[in-house]
């Protein structure tokens, strides 16, 4: 398997990894996965460009600010989360908020706020596997999916790589058959993830291509979503990165979605 992060990347991986020894639990390993990539710190900020490229190569730039916050219960995370998801530009997507309320026990709840037509959209869990703004990246991609939401099997154990197979409990509800994760062994990122319709083909593909330790956690800098059949693919870079900044949970309610907290978008 290619594996695009650099040298110095590799060494931050190397020594942001737990110091214990390692877990070699398939479903242990998934939620250990799930957990660097997804809950790092309490809070988190991160202004992101988004390039998206057709398959005719033509190209498209978004670009967004996202928001984080853990739920906690007497200051222990419960492993819900919410997204504020802002839109910066082109002009025509100015203003378009997508929020999510991640809840482990239950269907997500997501909305769109459309400017345009200033219409706030519930997403229907159905549509959580459908494009992100027209990118490569699903809307689920964007809060992350639940290992509970599959079964994992240890595939394979290399020198660097835990390697998953993860296959979903409801097939119903996903257009993937199964996919293959590669989880750094040291820091516990998922550095490629590899999706497979149920024939064997593989059509979406996921890397992690640059790799930052930022107040101490390994941090994505720079992430490609693939459309392997088409050809298209979506890139994203992310900067500005927080965590810890103690966003409020207002934030995250209905009633910002038309007037968003500006403070924390770099428009104050």
């Amino acid at each position: 398997m290619k594996y695009a992060v650099t040298l110095s990347v590799l060494t931050a991986l190397l020594v942001a990894g737990p110091a214990d020894g390692q877990n070699t639990d398939a479903a242990d390993i998934a939620r250990q996965a799930e957990r660097i990539a997804t809950y790092q710190g309490d809070d988190g900020r991160a202004r992101v460009a988004m390039e998206i490229i057709d398959k005719q190569g033509r190209t498209r730039m978004r670009n967004v600010t996202i928001l984080r916050k853990d739920d906690l219960a007497n200051n222990v995370e419960t492993g819900d989360q919410r997204f504020f998801v802002y839109f910066h530009a082109p002009s025509d997507v100015r203003d378009t908020v997508f929020m999510v309320w991640k809840r482990q026990v239950s269907d997500d709840d997501r909305w769109l706020y459309l400017p345009a037509l200033d219409l706030v959209r519930r997403i229907a869990a159905g549509d959580e596997r459908s494009s992100f703004v027209g990118s490569d990246f699903y809307y689920e991609d964007v809060s992350g999916r639940s290992a509970e939401e599959d079964t994992h099997l240890l595939q394979d154990t290399t020198d660097t790589y835990f390697v998953l197979k993860s296959a979903p409990k409801d097939p119903s509800q996903v257009e993937f058959a199964y996919f293959v994760s590669y989880i750094h062994k040291e820091s516990y990122l998922p550095v490629q993830i590899e999706y497979y319709q149920s024939d064997g083909t593989k059509y979406r593909e996921y890397t992690a291509e640059a790799v930052e330790t930022i107040q101490g956690y390994p941090t994505v800098t720079r992430a490609t979503m693939k459309d392997v059949l088409d050809g298209g693919q979506t890139t994203l870079t992310y900067s500005q990165i927080e965590y810890d900044i103690g966003l409020s949970e207002d934030i995250f309610t209905e009633r910002y979605l038309r007037n968003p907290p500006r403070q924390y978008l770099g428009e104050d």
